[in-house]
């Protein structure tokens, strides 16, 4: 069976994309399997730097085709904040609880209408061999006034989508990984990864 390295230790992130690629019928590994490979530091300006980096590095001491992310959660009211620092915004150790409470802190006071966000995620594909492909998916939505449902990890209980009238915690992870930003962004990648296995 084919492999696909995901270079991440986000178990939350692992079933979200395994998931996704099942129709593929390929064996997806975290870093989890490769304890010897020490934290990435995701040290760009960018998503894509971020990724690319990851994904490079991963590939390089794995021999394997390797898929790294980087997203993100970008508020209109905080100038696009926090950004490619959405995993320590309220600074290190990174902490989902903290990072929210930063977030409606700064957001207190803010009206409705005014409190637009979406989530961006970046996808790179790098083979051993140096090929790289990037993929992207963005999901708009609101950030709510207080933290609902208990599913997800990150922003999820904040991150309202009108159309469901739902946060991305309260939804359904068929349902979430259908219109997330990763999820939308895999959907941009499944046929390169199929394509790149030879599935």
């Amino acid at each position: 069976m084919a492999q696909l390295v995901l270079a991440t230790r986000n178990e939350g992130k692992v079933k979200e994309i395994a998931a996704l690629l099942a129709p593929l019928g390929i064996e997806v590994v975290s870093l989890a399997a490769f304890p010897e490979i020490p934290e990435i530091p995701e040290d760009g300006d960018t998503f894509v730097e971020n990724a690319l980096a990851k994904a490079r590095a991963v590939a390089a001491r794995t021999g394997q085709l390797v898929m790294a992310d980087d997203s993100g959660l970008e508020v209109d009211a905080l100038n696009g904040a926090p950004g490619v620092h959405s995993a320590r915004f309220a600074g290190e150790p990174r902490d989902d609880a903290r990072n929210n409470q930063k977030l409606l802190r700064l957001l207190e006071g803010v009206p409705w209408e005014q409190r637009s966000a979406r989530f961006r995620c970046v996808i790179a594909l790098v083979t051993p061999g140096g090929m790289e492909r990037v993929a992207e998916g963005v999901c708009e939505g609101f950030i709510g006034y207080e933290p609902r449902g208990t599913g997800g990890f990150g922003y999820d209980p904040l991150f309202y989508v009108p159309e469901f009238d739902r946060t991305f915690a309260e939804l359904d992870l068929d349902t979430k990984n259908r219109i997330s930003h990763r999820g939308r962004a895999l959907m941009a990648v499944q046929k390169l990864v199929a394509k790149m296995l030879g599935c």
